[in-house]
């Protein structure tokens, strides 16, 4: 009885003890359960579920005047139910993988769809105020054009700020340089308790509230009507990815200092201004147009400041202010 032989009744269905039971009564002819034992290599009790399934399936029957002998069958009818009772199997086992398949995929695809929201046009600015209205702790932005509406102070903010909502900003240079938008915005906002630092650019335009969710604004180049639009995105590798980038654009920016906090005897409220924009990078007509007074007068406050420090040059009178903790 080789391996091969009761390969093929096990690849039709058949259970490895209950084929080789089958080729040990074949051998035989009739033969009680005891012989069979004996020619199989195993106890009666072991191989009787094996003799039950064989007459079970039509390739064994009882024989004898006790009916206590078997008898093997010819395997034509019994190994054409073996072969329908399999393909039924494998049709059934197909139908499983494929609703298992389709099920997995509409799991995944609502998935991504629960954790990304495509906002468009003035549906993103009353997304942002209804996010800051429910916003619990902080709210942390990288800021950059394009800006899609006015230049006006952010009430919302500024009432957050007075309930003790903490807000970090990374405010890229050219947001800086648009002067209505540093002066009727960012400017309210820092003196308001805004922590404000500055980059000469940032990666993204993006807002992170609490660690519920980011909103990831789209440049112009990126959308075809001109129209503004955000990508709205819930707790996710990918928030934890854009949270951990606003962390590391904050460690790398410098102060905008442009608050009007008492610092001393040594330095008014708007050279504190002055030094922060100066800081920032804007240039001297950009600076002068914040605060404004002419490019003269700038000049007389920078002469004065270096006067006063000992600072031959800007660089030096950064040195001086930074170390001072002025800016």
């Amino acid at each position: 009885m080789g391996s091969a032989d009761t390969g093929h009744l096990v690849t039709l269905g058949l259970g490895e003890q209950a084929a080789r039971t089958y080729l040990a009564l074949v051998a035989l002819g009739t033969s009680t359960l005891d012989q069979l034992a004996e020619v199989v290599g195993h106890r009666p009790d072991e191989i009787r579920c094996g003799v039950e399934e064989l007459i079970q399936v039509g390739l064994a029957g009882r024989a004898g005047p006790d009916r206590g002998q078997f008898v093997a069958m010819p395997p034509g009818p019994a190994l054409d139910l073996l072969t329908r009772r399999r393909e039924a199997e494998l049709a059934a086992a197909r139908v499983a993988a494929a609703d298992t398949f389709r099920a997995l995929r509409q799991g995944v695809v609502e998935g991504v769809e629960n954790l990304l929201e495509v906002i468009r046009g003035p549906a993103v600015q009353d997304r942002i105020r209804q996010l800051e209205q429910s916003v619990r702790s902080e709210v942390r932005g990288l800021d950059s054009p394009p800006y899609y509406t006015g230049a006006d102070v952010n009430q919302t903010e500024l009432d957050n700020l007075a309930a003790g909502i903490r807000y970090r900003a990374v405010y890229a240079k050219t947001a800086l340089e648009r002067s209505e938008y540093l002066t009727d915005n960012v400017v309210p906002c820092v003196k308001a308790g805004e922590e404000a630092r500055t980059l000469p650019e940032v990666p993204v335009k993006l807002l992170i509230f609490d660690t519920d969710c980011a909103l990831l604004s789209l440049s112009l180049a990126e959308i075809d009507n001109g129209e503004g639009a955000a990508l709205l995105i819930r707790p996710s590798s990918l928030l934890a990815a854009l949270t951990g980038l606003f962390e590391v654009c904050w460690r790398a920016a410098l102060p905008l200092a442009l608050g009007e906090q008492d610092t001393g005897p040594y330095l008014q409220p708007s050279e504190r201004r002055l030094l922060g924009l100066l800081a920032a990078g804007l240039g001297d007509e950009q600076v002068a147009r914040t605060l404004g007074i002419s490019r003269r007068t700038l000049f007389r406050h920078l002469e004065g400041l270096m006067s006063r420090t000992g600072a031959a040059n800007r660089f030096q009178l950064a040195l001086h202010a930074k170390r001072n903790g002025w800016i």
